[in-house]
């Protein structure tokens, strides 16, 4: 029988790791006393936000006008993305949103706005590959060995995820859809109480943000079994994508994007798109980025459309095909 494949290459990626900065100094700006608002419809303290707060100071500079970056979190983003598309038109509001925002769609049948047509796209920054962790007591060291460990003993493996319907818990579904095997899922509330429980043995898989997951690999009290992504990362050389582990298909990873408003001016499109550019690929933000593992390679707005729209539709078929619920 046909299988659809879920996994895709979607850039042509550079290796950086995500930031960790907890908060950004911003100047005085003699040139302007406007001020840029940045939504970030996830909380603080996520992955997203310590990228946009590691960028945030160069955007400043970049922009010529203070940033302001303000935390709207709730229903898988919904909330957050809810003002950036009724803010004004005059490139004064923003957003950095990530795969939640194309992944709600099929998950929430009442969102107030479409992914799609209600955004302008900016620019699609970067993103990070996820590492499969197992605990030690999972008798495998690689994908093709829990494949095999999980149709010997049908639904006893676990997986965690930081909750219904987020990409550590599309990760694992699109793990189990591809090999063919069945794996019970476990939601938590956030991914910092997740690694406790993995750690702890109460969990027996979960996929992390590599730059989580490498010291705890690095200590031996996890064992990492693959890479989501399509190549290996130079913190943890020795471990290979799923994609070479018998499972071509496969293929997940953290993104983040700058958006604005629907029908947002060219000009205003074209500027803020230079500012974003300019300021993730700023040395010392790059590097800090790169440092744990992430990728950065900023593309077009035209890229970025095309790639929400396919995004959008290959999640779509995973939510479909895997049964996902959110009650």
């Amino acid at each position: 029988m046909h299988r659809t494949s879920f996994g895709s290459s979607l850039f042509t990626r550079r290796a950086f790791i995500a930031g960790t900065t907890a908060a950004a100094v911003f100047p005085a700006f003699a040139q302007s006393d406007k001020l840029t608002r940045v939504i970030l419809p996830v909380g603080a303290g996520s992955g997203v936000d310590a990228i946009v707060r590691t960028l945030s100071n160069e955007l400043s500079k970049a922009l010529g006008q203070q940033v302001v970056v303000e935390n709207i979190p709730g229903a898988g983003g919904i909330l957050g993305t809810t003002q950036l598309v009724r803010a004004l038109k005059d490139g004064q509001t923003v957003a950095v949103v990530s795969n939640n925002h194309v992944v709600n769609p099929s998950l929430y049948p009442n969102i107030p706005f479409d992914a799609v047509d209600d955004i302008t796209p900016i620019s699609v920054l970067g993103g990070t590959p996820f590492l499969l962790l197992a605990h030690p007591s999972v008798k495998a060291t690689s994908v093709q060995e829990l494949i095999a460990l999980a149709k010997a003993e049908p639904g006893k493996l676990n997986y965690g995820s930081s909750g219904n319907g987020t990409i550590l818990h599309l990760a694992g579904e699109m793990l189990a859809y591809e090999a063919g095997i069945k794996l019970q899922h476990v939601p938590y509330r956030s991914a910092g109480q997740l690694m406790t429980d993995l750690l702890g043995g109460q969990i027996q898989l979960g996929f992390f943000a590599a730059h989580v997951a490498a010291p705890h690999v690095k200590s031996g009290a996890l064992r990492g079994l693959g890479m989501s992504g399509p190549r290996r990362i130079p913190s943890l050389p020795d471990i290979r994508p799923i994609a070479e582990q018998g499972l071509p298909g496969y293929g997940i990873e953290g993104w983040f994007a700058a958006i604005g408003p629907a029908n947002l001016p060219p000009a205003e499109v074209a500027r803020l798109h230079k500012a974003f550019v300019a300021a993730i690929t700023q040395p010392t933000v790059y590097e800090a980025l790169t440092a744990q593992g992430n990728w950065v390679n900023p593309n077009t707005p035209e890229e970025a459309a095309r790639m929400f729209r396919s995004e959008r539709a290959r999640y779509a078929q995973l939510v479909k095909a895997a049964g996902i619920k959110i009650d």
